[in-house]
C-alpha cells in the first residue's frame, strides 16, 4: 500500500465494510474529492465515533484536496469518541482570524493566520496564513502553514502551501509535551 493510502483507507474502514470499500474504490480510480464526501457523509449518518486526532487528520485531507471549506461543517459535527486526543481541530471562524504583525518573516507580511489545528499535550498551534482580499474576507487557499507558538506570538516553522500534510505530521509527532 502507497504511504499516502494509509491514512484514507484508515479513515474508511471506520465504516462498515461496504461503506469502507466504496472510499477506498474512489481512492483507487482517482476520485478522492468524492471519496472525502462520502467518507465524512457516512460518518455522520452511522453516528460513527471519531477521535479528535482523526477528525483534525479528515481536515488536513479534506485542505490537501480543496474541500476544507465544503467539508468542515460536517467534519465538526461529526461524533467525538469521547476519548483524550492529542490535537483538536480548531472552528476557524473568519472572526478569529488575525492580521499576522511580526509573527514571522517576509513570507508572513500582508497575510492573516486563521487557526486550524491545536496541539492539547503543549499548546502549539498550527495556522492557515492566507491572503486578504479585497471582498473582505480572506482567500480560500492558504499560502503556508505556520506552527506557532501557543501565545502565538512566535511562529516555529512556516510552511510553503502545499506542505499541509507535513505540517500536521509535524504538530503532531514533534511535539514537545509528549
Amino acid at each position: 500500500m502507497h504511504a499516502d493510502t494509509a491514512p484514507w483507507y484508515r479513515m474508511a474502514d471506520l465504516l462498515p465494510e461496504a461503506a469502507a470499500q466504496h472510499v477506498k474504490d474512489c481512492w483507487d480510480t482517482g476520485e478522492q474529492e468524492s471519496g472525502l464526501g462520502l467518507l465524512v457523509e457516512g460518518l455522520l449518518a452511522r453516528q460513527v465515533p471519531v477521535g479528535g486526532a482523526d477528525r483534525a487528520l479528515l481536515s488536513v485531507l479534506a485542505e490537501q484536496w480543496g474541500l476544507r471549506e465544503r467539508l468542515t461543517p460536517g467534519i465538526l459535527r461529526c461524533l467525538g469518541d469521547g476519548g483524550p486526543a492529542p490535537v483538536r481541530l480548531l472552528d476557524d471562524d473568519a472572526d478569529e482570524a488575525e492580521p499576522v504583525t511580526g509573527l514571522g518573516g517576509p513570507e508572513l507580511a500582508d497575510l492573516v493566520l486563521a487557526p486550524w489545528i491545536g496541539c492539547n499535550r503543549c499548546g502549539r498551534l498550527l495556522l492557515r496564513a492566507h491572503t486578504w482580499e479585497p471582498w473582505d474576507d480572506f482567500s480560500h487557499h492558504a499560502e503556508h502553514y505556520v506552527i506557532a507558538t501557543p501565545d502565538r506570538e512566535r511562529a516555529l516553522r512556516i510552511l510553503p502551501a502545499d506542505a499541509a500534510g507535513e505540517a500536521f505530521a509535524e504538530l503532531l509527532h514533534d511535539c514537545p509535551g509528549a
